[in-house]
């Protein structure tokens, strides 16, 4: 769960996700709780759980200070295929970036003296610089009166290093940091389950990557701080609670498009709820 430094109480005014009223949508929250519960047996959610922090203790040990340094080309591979977004890019990052631009990366993420907003944004900037990737506020609604900017300037590319570098950082310090991936939140197309289980209202655009981090983070604070409430407890209350119920509340959105959209063939073929929210989170078949 996020740390104190991101709770509610404490959130700076231009960070704040709602202009009024509860962040939460309740309603919304319950109803995917009784969908997942109706799907995954509550035992397979504690193992998941269970799973993620042992995938912790792992990152944990392998981007030690005094491990960092000496990770080989092997090791490196290992770090990227944890990651469900560059599980299948390890090999072509790695050789864009090179073994210490990406140590380097690593170590200033991880161990910078900066805010983690802006060791945030640096680390993307880094990884990026290499791949041409742009990424700029996209507006959530073709109405938004920002989509008047140029197609340059309103773009966000799908952007893989956020994803790494929010990982990075919630799994090697899963008390102070929170999790965010294109599943959590796509500012490209406005979707994630962040939106699904929050107010209509609720802005969780930010200016720079690095500024929407911290508003995922804020989002997290407030699901988290009404757990009780909307029957979060249902997840545990390890420190990966609030991530296996947002993978959960996502699978449960993934097939109820793809039963609307796809073939009753297709559908056959797409995993179940349980290995999709471990390939999702990174530990299906763990190479670290």
């Amino acid at each position: 769960m996020p740390a104190s430094n991101t709770s509610p109480k404490t959130v700076p005014a231009e960070l704040g996700l709602t202009v009024s009223g509860q962040p939460v949508d309740l309603d919304a929250a319950k109803e995917f709780i009784t969908a997942i519960l109706e799907n995954v047996a509550q035992v397979e959610l504690n193992e998941i759980e269970v799973e993620l922090q042992e995938k912790s203790r792992r990152l944990k040990a392998l981007l030690a200070p005094d491990v960092l340094p000496a990770l080989s080309e092997d090791q490196l591979h290992g770090l990227l295929r944890s990651v469900f977004a560059t599980r299948r890019r390890s090999k072509e990052i790695l050789e864009a970036i090179g073994l210490q631009g990406f140590k380097t990366a690593l170590q200033d993420l991880l161990y910078g003296s900066a805010s983690v907003d802006a060791r945030f944004q640096l680390f993307v900037d880094a990884m990026t610089g290499f791949f041409d990737d742009v990424r700029v506020l996209r507006p959530k609604k073709s109405s938004d009166s920002r989509a008047k900017q140029s197609a340059e300037d309103s773009a966000l590319q799908e952007n893989i290093f956020c994803d790494l570098a929010s990982e990075l950082l919630h799994f090697t310090n899963p008390h102070e940091y929170w999790l965010w991936t294109r599943w959590i939140w796509d500012p490209k197309a406005g979707t994630g389950a962040m939106a699904l289980v929050t107010m209509d209202e609720v802005n969780l655009h930010g200016q720079s990557v690095g500024e929407t981090y911290l508003k995922i983070g804020v989002a997290s604070a407030f699901v988290q701080a009404t757990s009780a409430a909307a029957g979060l407890t249902s997840f545990g209350t390890g420190p990966f609670s609030l991530d296996v119920f947002l993978v959960c509340v996502y699978s449960v959105y993934m097939y109820t498009t793809l039963r609307l959209r796809m073939t009753q063939e297709f559908n056959k073929v797409v995993p179940q709820l349980p290995e999709l929210s471990r390939r999702l989170l990174g530990t299906w078949k763990m190479e670290l």
